[in-house]
């Protein structure tokens, strides 16, 4: 199974919706580098259910046991970081019959025929939403990582079954406005937005349904050069690990698909000169040129589907007889997958982001954020 990604800083997620345990192993992590672990429980318990009328019922502590990587002294130790998190809240016989009659829209009927029907499909075993829980325990570590070089990353719910929330300005957001959802019940910029948002959540919900959303996340402070051109390039990076979050269907940068719709003119982005750096006047590109960082903000959109797991009766097909049957789903399930995966798209752009800087060089393992721009790359000294 394809459960890692990375260069420098390699990531890896193990484990099934109702095993035991999950848990991770992140190698390539620079050596003495401190961890909050007040600050990244609280990042953790943005992902969490518990007390979101929104969410699964399902609630488990999420609290990371780290088995190596840390030093007395709560530092990273160059070691290969590794922790496990315990699954407390299980009920695999919910998903009994899961084997001879898949989901609509999950990976049961693809999983079953891939690995001849000896995956665990409880919960959805290793495709399940539950490996996100390790995938934030990594990017809560690279995230305090990230801002001791001037990186800052902040995500909230652009879009929920068709209803908009504002914009971070593509320019330059303050790090208290990157920072300001996340700090919500609700990760929106617009509070009236996203009563609306919840409001179409529960009504899904009373419908035994579901809808989905979109995710922008934004990261200011990359530094100029940071990404190589063709299948190197920063967004190819980016794409690959968020297509890796179970649910996500598509990814943008910049404006996206919008751009096919302008012209040259329009889309270009002007340079300027900003408090003495080279800048652009706008952002379209969403902080890319031909694959690597341009000093400005990384914008980056996630498509996020509806939850496939819905209690209303749908139709599937029994495998053992090959005939057509109605299937009604048991289990705890989000009406919305796209609030709790909020902070999951933080953590996974501040892995890729922490792991190109590390591979390029611009950051390296005791660098910092330049404190000047330059046209070449430079080394800097860590404070």
């Amino acid at each position: 199974m394809g459960s890692s990604f990375g260069r420098a800083l390699r990531v890896t997620v193990f484990g099934q919706s109702h095993s035991p345990a999950i848990g991770g192993v992140v190698d390539g992590l620079p050596a003495g580098e401190p961890v909050d672990m007040g600050r990244l429980a609280r990042f953790m318990a943005r992902r969490a259910s518990a007390g979101k009328k929104w969410a699964t019922p399902r609630h488990e502590a999420d609290a990371p046991e780290f088995l190596g990587g840390l030093n007395p002294a709560g530092r990273t130790c160059g070691a290969p970081l590794a922790f496990v998190i315990r699954n407390e809240n299980t009920r695999p016989q919910d998903y009994d019959n899961l084997r001879r009659c898949p989901r609509p829209g999950h990976a049961d009927y693809v999983a079953t025929v891939k690995y001849a029907g000896e995956q665990d499909p409880s919960g959805g075993g290793h495709f399940s939403g539950r490996l996100t829980a390790p995938l934030c325990v990594a990017g809560g570590v690279c995230l305090q990582i990230l801002e001791r070089r001037g990186v800052r990353v902040g995500a909230h719910l652009q879009r929920v079954a068709g209803i908009d929330d504002e914009r971070f300005d593509p320019t330059g957001p303050t790090p208290e406005e990157l920072a300001a959802p996340g700090e919500k019940a609700f990760p929106v910029i617009d509070d009236g937005a996203g009563e609306r948002m919840r409001a179409a959540i529960e009504e899904a919900r009373m419908a035994c349904d579901s809808v989905g959303g979109v995710i922008e996340c934004v990261a200011t402070g990359v530094p100029v050069g940071v990404g190589d051109p063709m299948f190197d390039g920063l967004e190819n990076m980016l794409a690959r690990a968020l297509f890796g979050v179970p649910a996500v269907k598509g990814v943008e940068f910049g404006l996206g698909f919008a751009a096919s719709d302008l012209r040259g003119s329009q889309d270009n982005d002007p340079f300027c000169v900003r408090d003495g750096r080279v800048a652009t006047a706008t952002n379209n590109a969403g902080g890319i040129n031909g694959g690597i960082s341009n000093g400005m903000p990384i914008v980056v959109c996630v498509a996020i589907k509806p939850t496939s797991s819905i209690s209303r009766p749908q139709t599937t097909v029994n495998l053992d007889e090959l005939a057509e049957e109605p299937l009604r789903v048991r289990g705890r399930h989000d009406p919305c997958i796209a609030p709790r995966a909020v902070p999951v798209v933080e953590a996974v752009v501040a892995c890729v982001l922490l792991d190109a800087m590390l591979c390029d060089g611009a950051a390296a393992a005791c660098g910092g954020a330049p404190d000047r721009q330059t046209t070449t790359r430079e080394a800097v000294t860590h404070e």
